[in-house]
């Protein structure tokens, strides 16, 4: 018999919802009640209705409210605390008025979160909320100065969280009915009658509104909808798990609404990491990802549907047997770090770059005293020979692939011997580490070399082949003590250069570049 009367509450709640919606609809394109595509974001090309929150309220209301006559039609005994259930029906409303009014008239985030906040309070006040949390207290209850913030924080995450989502045709609410679904299983396994027969109800009142608000969408949640949807879910999940085990409390809700929290997640660190308003809206939520990938809308809205079914489907995992939670949070984790690199944000591929070079400072300073010897090794070189040993041995240690002399010092240093330089068609000397390899480099640092600002001696470019690997070295360290260093030593080398080319026999020059160099290396 109790199956029974689950079934016609959600019988009910479809069909109410689906007649009231097609009034509606009906009713608000008859008196130009519709939303035009305005901003960037929005996806529809046409004006449609978005109170569908209307129909979707009004359904779940009458629904609910047929369902607390059920014990006196059936004789079937449902506990449902009157001061609980009106608590929930209270705040919801509270919360279903503020998104009304913010489909006509415009709210901002702070009021919002404000008045959203206030119905949590009011939640708390009758009993739901987070009570006891055996990770910060271990069988012990919670003092409302603790509960009541955390409370407050998962009723403003989950109402929002789903309010985001609501960029395509029927993506929002076809994730609050996988979600929802969950909440029912939950409150059957520990059983709350209250919360089993909101949920039956608020998953019909859901399908029968998915009828018109699947793609092409003939009518919109709005924020009325969403929020209201979001709030419900995020009070049935905390009155459900009064009774439930810690692993069921905890994980199986956050899990549930996987999809809408990640969105979430995703939101906050890609605007913060970008230097954006949090609550500036943008087209880089996933489903906006997803359409500029080259996906339909409802092909988009099906893969978030495929999405949003897995997380249900792990968290009734959990709720099977909590000891896989290893192996659920393992899956979950890999899944979304696939995910997000399939989606391309930029946001994070420049947190990851930031990470990595965290993980690779210590090659960084290990190059950096690299550059910081080579400067101390010029403040006493004085021929062009053992300069250019230097810098062979650190350009070389610190990623480098060869140098190039340009501008006067190819011409005052022609006359060296140093054969495994060669000569540019420009007339640059140059010299790459790997002769065998093609000496064109596809990246340089080009170093202009002068003592006073106007006296230019010429100019070393520090080349690279391969930009794959990253050059762990301080630029700026390069730019400044390194090219001063280098400056000075080269008016050293300059200043004995004829005499010193005039008594180098020929052929010498190699040899004695090869012996400094060595000998650079044993220090």
């Amino acid at each position: 018999m109790i199956v029974s009367c689950y079934l016609l509450v959600f019988v009910c709640g479809i069909v109410l919802s689906w007649v009231f919606t097609r009034w509606l609809r009906n009713y608000a394109n008859t008196h130009g009640w519709v939303a035009a595509p305005e901003l960037d974001r929005h996806v529809h090309t046409t004006s449609v209705p978005r109170i569908g929150g209307i129909a979707i309220f009004v359904s779940f209301t009458l629904v609910a409210g047929l369902a607390m006559l059920l014990p006196r039609w059936t004789g079937i005994t449902l506990v449902v605390p009157v001061r609980t259930l009106f608590s929930i029906m209270g705040a919801a409303f509270i919360v279903f008025l503020l998104g009304l009014y913010d489909d006509f008239r415009f709210v901002g985030p702070y009021w919002k979160f404000g008045i959203q906040a206030v119905a949590a309070v009011l939640l708390y006040a009758g009993g739901v909320g987070i009570h006891r949390l055996d990770l910060l207290s271990a069988g012990q209850a919670l003092r409302t100065v603790v509960g009541l913030p955390l409370t407050v924080l998962w009723v403003l995450l989950i109402t929002n969280a789903f309010n985001l989502i609501d960029g395509l045709d029927g993506l929002a609410a076809g994730s609050a009915l996988f979600s929802t679904f969950v909440v029912f299983v939950t409150s059957l396994v520990a059983p709350n009658a209250m919360t089993t027969v909101l949920a039956i109800a608020l998953a019909g009142a859901i399908l029968g509104f998915l009828r018109f608000n699947f793609h092409p969408a003939s009518i919109f949640l709005g924020d009325s909808g969403s929020m209201f949807i979001g709030f419900m879910l995020a009070a049935l999940a905390l009155a459900g798990s009064e009774k439930a085990p810690t692993m069921i409390a905890v994980a199986i809700p956050v899990v549930s609404f996987g999809l809408p929290i990640l969105d979430v997640a995703l939101a906050v660190s890609r605007r913060f990491l970008s230097g954006k308003p949090l609550f500036r809206g943008d087209r880089d939520h996933i489903h906006h990802k997803l359409l500029n990938r080259g996906l339909s809308q409802r092909d988009a809205v099906l893969v978030l549907y495929g999405v949003t079914a897995c997380f249900a489907l792990l968290s009734l995992v959990l709720l099977h047997d909590a000891a896989m939670i290893a192996l659920v949070l393992a899956m979950i984790g890999i899944g979304i770090a696939l995910g997000v690199q399939y989606l391309g944000y930029v946001e994070l591929s420049e947190l990851h770059d930031v990470w990595r070079r965290t993980a690779e400072r210590k090659r960084v300073i290990a190059n950096n005293v690299e550059v910081r010897r080579a400067v101390d090794a010029l403040n006493s070189c004085t021929d062009f020979l053992r300069m250019c040993a230097i810098l062979q041995n650190t350009l070389r240690s610190i990623g480098f692939d060869g140098f190039r002399l340009g501008g006067s010092l190819s011409e005052t240093f022609s006359g060296t011997r140093f054969s495994p330089m060669q000569r540019t068609t420009e007339g640059e000397l140059q010299l790459f580490w790997d002769a065998a390899e093609n000496s064109e480099s596809v990246w340089e640092l080009k170093l202009e070399l002068n003592i006073v600002p106007n006296h230019r001696l010429g100019r070393l470019s520090l080349l690279r082949r391969a930009v794959e690997s990253p050059l762990l070295v301080d630029l700026n360290l390069l730019s400044c003590e390194f090219r001063s260093a280098l400056s000075e030593a080269v008016l050293r080398a300059m200043n004995g250069h004829r005499s010193s080319v005039r008594r180098a026999a020929p052929g010498n020059g190699a040899a004695a570049v090869a012996k400094v160099a060595s000998a650079g290396s044993s220090d």
